[in-house]
């Protein structure tokens, strides 16, 4: 009976098997741009299936389909959506891609669990591809591979040093005491992007008569992303388009979409980049004679200047502190693949790279594991996981008042002095408290992080007929790391001869999680109505500790910090929770008009009624006109005006309800002893309303695209700190203090000028402007942010604008002497592909106007070592001597300075190899590219844009910071 039935069946199945082999057909085709030319990685799905792949570096695919027919979609960004019919009898197909400069068909997040084509969003969104941000010339971080290419953003760096450390504002200030930096979200993760001090200060004492804000030069933890990873980055500018983000989204939004895996064969792509990086400016230094000398130092200087002209030995110290080639290596390895079921995404890379001061640089290491699993037809989940492991050595730059770091030291130190070291080891520097040779190479400045941040997201589909279908989706993950600072200063230094050596040692943990709960249905009843519902709950959790030991008096040759006789220890932690939830309707109306309306409702810990929910609408409006029945137009491919409005906001500074209370200890006994903050139990977030309105168009089927914005965004209640009265035994409190607004305009023009079989050129300009003003005030004016009006800083002031930079005028009262915010900032990017594999492209960025306060001069002027010292100016006197009498005389306008600039941000030419003699390698990239090859501006310091105060309030302050690099690379990619 066995026998049988095994006969049986193999008689069924041999029977059967001819039609299971024609259940399947194989389509295989080509796809191309509009001259011809073959197109990689476009998209290739079977419509309403999981059925995928892409195409390949000759722009071919092969993908099986049921034999009774299916619906290919020919997808990618910047191109048109393209649909075919494919069949047993139309299996072999040729697709030609057209350009979709508005990128119209693009899909654009509008909620926390919904999204929209772009032709009908009512905001105006900017989006950054891969392409984008590494496809030309790759920055050393992700952040710093925005900066230029996000119409809206004023992005500064707070120094070159390595590691990154980038201060973003989107449309203009949205605090001055609280977060100014926007909420980074990646794969539905919201992210930590604090940035961790070392404890320099306990050596440089940068925060004494100054602002006691970040002064450490750290790195912003956002930098941790690796861009080589990122699909794409979508920047919600203000809180019309922001809102559904509630009490974190006043600075704006921005969410980073990992790559994810593609259903077909698995692909292998293996890239090496190697470049070399020098200083982009080196200011030069005073140029000495006998008379010179003799000005400087008195007697003694000219005879050791003398002396060392005779021996040769007139040093440019700047160069060799800041003059090194730094080399740079990244190497990264990707896997890319999937079926109908299960698709993933591994990635691997290695990044190391020399800083242009000796002894400094940045490396990481980091892994990526991106899992999407559809466990039946109506439920599917996807894993986001990554680990990275960096190490950074920043040296020592930036403010001081003690003398000590690169640049402080220098500025007061003659080139004909002796700094180098001897058998007997480093000399004592004369003019200055440290030597600068002596310190870069002893000292250690190391920040080390190790940063695990994993996410996952559930779909399922709990509902579905012809005309609706409801699903929920579950978003969540965390975001842990731990971070190491190790300072470490021996005891031979110079300066630290007093103290016996210096040992900072620091350590930072950061938990964050968070979870989204949402119901979504879609009701499409006809083709002519389709209504989108959503509501959903929200919660994120932080925790960071961090623990700061400073020793001093230590055992020579040791670091350790239990080997020292003082040793003291502070230690911040900030613990919250913030919930929320939300609603949100979505129509379209005969696919031109599209509306939206929602509200969220937050509450927080940090808030001083942690019960208290606060509520954030949204509502907009799009209008397609070119989807209208009565519009007949062959000039327009697509007309759309759009209008929308939000509200967002920004919780207090953490501990700003609470009278602070810190340790002391007298005869061995401890106490406590208030701050002379007074806490605030009726401190309420920050709100900031947005109205936005524009229109979007293409014409001359899609050779130009043209989108308009502008926009009014008000800020109610900002929070400042304001003095109260002395008999009340404090000095200042936490309050909500005004209101301010920023307007402004945006405008983005994309073109196809050229477009034939030789010859493609796509140019894209970007235009953005924002004004802002503080239009209440319930205190005096304050100034603040810097180091006082002496040498310049900022005023808030009723009817000015909120980034006004005021000083003296030869008396005590301070008058206004420029704005940070510049008058305007333009971009061009251009992309020439020639003789079919050639591509040549380039980004300039255009920043006219906006003033730094240049202390790094007023530091070389004192020190009488500015390269420009001895000039004659118009009316006779010398350039040097005339600034400082200037100062002295109560004027701080000379430090005041435009800070415009015209940058070549990137620029890159690549060649792709389509015919290879062997069919195991599918694609070759070869290229050469440069990041910030040269900069044109009338600036006086290393860099026009400068923020040593960290990522808060206070940007565009210069003080001496490690000056920004110039990257020359050559660029290989493979794939198998």
């Amino acid at each position: 009976m066995r026998h049988l039935l095994k006969h049986a069946v193999l008689a069924i199945i041999c029977a059967a098997l001819p039609t299971l082999l024609l259940a399947q057909v194989s389509v295989t085709g080509t796809v191309t741009d509009a001259a011809n030319n073959p197109l990689a990685g476009i998209s290739v799905k079977v419509k309403n299936s999981n059925l995928g792949t892409s195409t390949d570096a000759s722009g071919k695919f092969v993908l099986t389909i049921p034999s009774k027919g299916a619906t290919l979609e020919f997808t990618s960004v910047g191109y048109k959506t393209q649909s075919v019919q494919v069949s047993e009898n139309n299996a072999i197909v040729s697709i030609k891609m057209l350009e979709d400069i508005g990128r119209l068909d693009e899909v654009v997040v509008t909620g926390l669990a919904t999204s929209v084509k772009r032709k009908n969003l009512a905001n105006a969104v900017v989006t950054v591809s891969s392409k984008d941000l590494t496809g030309t010339a790759p920055a050393q971080t992700f952040d710093a591979a925005l900066n230029g290419k996000v119409p809206g953003a004023l992005i500064n760096a707070n120094s070159g040093a390595p590691g990154g450390g980038i201060s973003v504002k989107l449309r203009g200030v949205t605090s001055v005491f609280g977060n100014t930096q926007p909420l980074f979200v990646v794969d539905g993760v919201f992210i930590d992007n604090r940035s961790t001090p070392a404890g320099l200060n306990t050596v440089t004492g940068a925060a004494r008569g100054g602002n006691a804000s970040n002064q450490d030069n750290p790195s912003s933890r956002v930098a941790d992303i690796k861009a080589e990873d990122i699909e794409n980055v979508e920047i919600l500018k203000g809180a019309s388009a922001a809102a559904i983000y509630g009490s974190k989204a006043a600075a704006g939004v921005v969410l980073i979409t990992t790559k994810r895996g593609k259903t077909g064969k698995t692909k292998l792509t293996v890239s090496q980049d190697l470049g070399i990086m020098k200083a982009s400016k080196l200011l030069g230094q005073r140029e000495w004679t006998e008379e010179r000398a003799l000005d400087f130092g008195k007697a003694a200087a000219k005879a050791e200047y003398i002396a060392a002209k005779n021996a040769g030995k007139i040093y440019d110290y700047e160069k060799e502190l800041y003059g090194e080639t730094g080399f740079t290596r990244n190497t990264n390895i990707s896997l890319v693949g999937g079926n109908e079921k299960t698709s993933f995404f591994l990635s691997g890379g290695v990044k190391e790279e020399d800083g242009i001061i000796k002894r400094t640089g940045y490396g990481s290491k980091s892994l990526r594991v991106n899992v999407d699993h559809r466990i039946t037809d109506n439920i599917k989940v996807g894993v986001s996981t990554s680990y990275l492991n960096s190490t950074a050595d920043r040296g020592l730059t930036n403010n001081d008042n003690n003398s000590v770091t690169f640049g402080v030291a220098l500025s007061s130190t003659p080139g004909f002095t002796e700094l180098h070291a001897t058998e007997a080891g480093y000399p004592d520097n004369n003019y200055s408290a440290s030597n600068p040779l002596q310190t870069r190479d002893l000292m250690t400045n190391r920040e080390s992080v190790n940063r695990f941040m994993s996410g996952i997201t559930l779909e399922a589909i709990l509902q579905k007929s012809a005309a609706s279908t409801t699903r929920f989706i579950a978003r969540g993950g965390f975001d842990y790391y731990t971070l190491k600072t190790n300072v470490h200063f021996p005891n031979e230094l110079q300066f630290q001869k007093t103290v016996e050596g210096t040992s900072v040692q620091g350590f930072a943990k950061n938990l964050n999680y968070n979870y989204i709960l949402s119901l979504v249905n879609n009701y499409t009843p006809s083709d002519k109505f389709n209504l989108t519902s959503s509501l959903g709950l929200t919660q994120e959790n932080g925790d960071f500790d961090n623990l700061l030991n400073v020793a001093n008096k230590l055992v020579a040759g040791q670091s350790n910090i239990d080997q020292s006789s003082a040793l003291s220890a502070t230690q911040l932690r900030n613990k919250f929770q913030d919930n929320g939830f939300y609603i949100q309707e979505e129509a379209t109306l005969i696919d031109a008009i599209t509306l939206t309306a929602g509200v969220r409702f937050d509450r927080s810990s940090n808030n001083g009624d942690y019960k208290k929910l606060y509520g954030y609408p949204k509502a907009g409006v799009s209008w397609n006109l070119t989807n209208m029945g009565f519009w007949h137009s062959s000039l327009f491919d697509n007309l759309k005006v759009r209008a929308a409005y939000g509200q967002a906001g920004n919780f207090p500074t953490f501990g700003s309800k609470y009278n602070l209370i810190s340790n002391f200890n007298i005869g061995g006994n401890t106490g406590l002893l208030l701050s002379t903050i007074r806490g605030n139990k009726d401190i309420a977030p920050e709100r900031t309303s947005e109205l936005e309105a524009g229109f979007d168009l293409s014409m001359f089927n899609g050779r130009i695209g043209l989108e308009f914005s502008v926009y009014e965004k008000r800020i109610t209640d900002f929070l400042l700190q304001r003095p109260v009265a002395g008999s009340s035994g404090w000095s200042t409190q936490f309050s909500n203090a005004g209101d301010l607004r920023n307007r402004g305009i945006e405008i983005s023009l994309n073109t196809v000028p050229v477009n034939n079989k030789n010859l493609r050129w796509t140019s894209t300009v970007n235009f953005w402007q924002n004004r802002s003003k503080v239009t209440r005030m319930e205190v005096d004016p304050v100034e603040l942010g810097v180091f006082g009006p002496t040498l310049g800083t900022f005023k808030i002031e009723t009817g000015k604008s909120a980034t006004q930079i005021v000083g003296l005028a030869g008396s005590d009262i301070s008058v206004p002497l420029g704005d940070a915010e510049p008058k305007f900032q333009m971009n061009f990017l251009n992309e020439v592909t020639f003789l079919k594999n050639f591509s040549f492209r380039f980004l300039l960025h255009w920043k006219n106007g906006g003033q730094n306060i240049n202390l790094s001069q007023l530091l070389t002027d004192l020190g009488k070592t500015s390269p420009d010292y001895d000039e004659p100016t118009k009316e006779g006197s010398i350039k040097g001597k005339a600034r400082v009498a200037r100062f002295g005389a109560k004027y701080a306008d000379v430090w005041v300075q435009d800070a415009g600039y015209l940058r070549l941000r990137e620029v890159g030419l690549y060649y792709r190899f389509t015919k290879l003699p062997t069919s195991a390698i599918k694609g070759l990239r070869v290229g050469v590219s440069a990041n910030n090859l040269f900069t044109i501006t009338n600036y006086a310091g290393y860099d026009p844009e400068v923020s040593n105060f960290g990522t808060g309030f206070s940007t565009n302050v210069d003080v001496m910071p490690y000056p920004m690099s110039k990257r020359l690379g050559f660029h290989l990619s493979v794939e198998f």
